[in-house]
């Protein structure tokens, strides 16, 4: 990626701000201070400040009566966050042994501490992995990123097929019950029965069957094989 010149140096707040709207915005729509205030835990008058001030600096725009999007310098400062935070993520599974369901917490703190160099040598070293283990895309060094638009577990009809591409939470509890439960990105299910009102669905993962809420099932992304 090409360096964003600032006035000043970016600090790890910074850096959270616009990851985090990059994440509310899926990269290009607006993000409202109420929204960033709930992601990043923060009061919305202080979200407001500093809004105010990434705006003078050239990394946020306002939307009128909708709230802010990242400019082209914000958005490639939150893709070399977001890179770094999946590139760690992979490499803490891939060889120290960290499962999916511990690794966020970690790259939360060392994503603002390592240089660019380690993190490539990480990336070399997992042979430039397009996925972290979620199944999130890693953006590229020069900020490309391949954002496909999966289907949720929710939206797939009964008796078809389809594989689990994408894991959207980081919350450990449901990670780890997703993981005993075989609903990890890779794997292929099918979908026997969808109760009403947003009841349990039934699936078939291979032999076995296993039913998962309608809750955590919209968080189960998934490419499929025959859609009708």
């Amino acid at each position: 990626m090409t360096a964003t010149i600032l006035a000043e140096p970016l600090t790890r707040s910074v850096e959270d701000y616009l990851k985090a709207i990059y994440h509310l915005s899926q990269g290009t729509q607006p993000a409202s201070t109420s929204e960033i205030a709930v992601q990043l835990r923060l009061s919305a008058p202080s979200v407001s400040g500093m809004v105010r001030r990434l705006s003078e600096q050239g990394l946020l725009e306002h939307v009128p009566y909708r709230g802010v999007q990242l400019t082209a310098a914000g958005r490639q400062i939150a893709l070399r966050m977001v890179r770094r935070h999946r590139l760690i993520e992979a490499y803490l599974v891939g060889f120290l042994g960290y499962s999916w369901d511990t690794v966020h917490d970690e790259a939360e703190r060392l994503e603002h501490a390592v240089s660019d160099v380690l993190v490539e040598r990480m990336a070399l070293a997992l042979g430039h992995p397009r996925f972290d283990p979620h199944g999130d895309p890693i953006p590229t060094p020069d900020g490309t990123v391949d954002e496909q638009v999966y289907t949720p577990l929710t939206d797939i009809p009964e008796e078809e097929t389809a594989e689990i591409r994408r894991v959207d939470t980081s919350q450990p509890d449901r990670l780890r019950y997703l993981e005993q439960a075989g609903l990890k990105p890779g794997v292929r299910v099918t979908v026997r029965q969808r109760h009403p009102f947003r009841g349990p669905i039934t699936l078939r993962i291979g032999t076995a069957e296993q039913v998962i809420g309608h809750e955590l099932a919209q968080q189960v992304l998934c490419e499929r094989s025959s859609p009708r």
